[in-house]
């Protein structure tokens, strides 16, 4: 019964995303109104980590297994998409450390005003 509520708690959420979506003009996934959702809810005392925490392990534990149709579905594809690999390839790499350094520096900038609080 305990995974069944926190089950159902979840997929309201992510309904309510799928809501969000549904009347924000924007070209953002509901997942990522999901996210945040579930942020502001467990940031503001709304609903505790305790109250979704098996079901969601559960999901994490289970996230390779779900990602395993994309990849096969990429490697149907691969011969389409050849041409454009090169290209691809060089925009994730350049992207990734793009990403790494900005998350490093933001990390930084964190870490310095928290020591400045202090």
């Amino acid at each position: 019964m305990k995974y069944l509520r926190q089950a159902v708690i979840i997929a309201a959420i992510t309904f309510m995303a799928e809501i969000i979506k549904y009347f924000v003009p924007l070209p953002v996934p509901a997942s990522i109104y999901g996210l945040i959702l579930l942020f502001v809810l467990l940031k503001s005392g709304a609903l505790k980590l305790e109250q979704i925490e098996d079901v969601g392990g559960l999901l994490l534990e289970l996230m390779p297994l779900l990602l395993v149709p994309a990849s096969v579905s990429f490697l149907t594809v691969l011969d389409t998409i050849q041409s454009m690999l090169l290209p691809v390839l060089i925009m994730g790499f350049v992207g990734t450390m793009v990403v790494m350094m900005i998350t490093g520096r933001v990390s930084q900038w964190v870490i310095r005003r928290k020591e400045r609080k202090q």
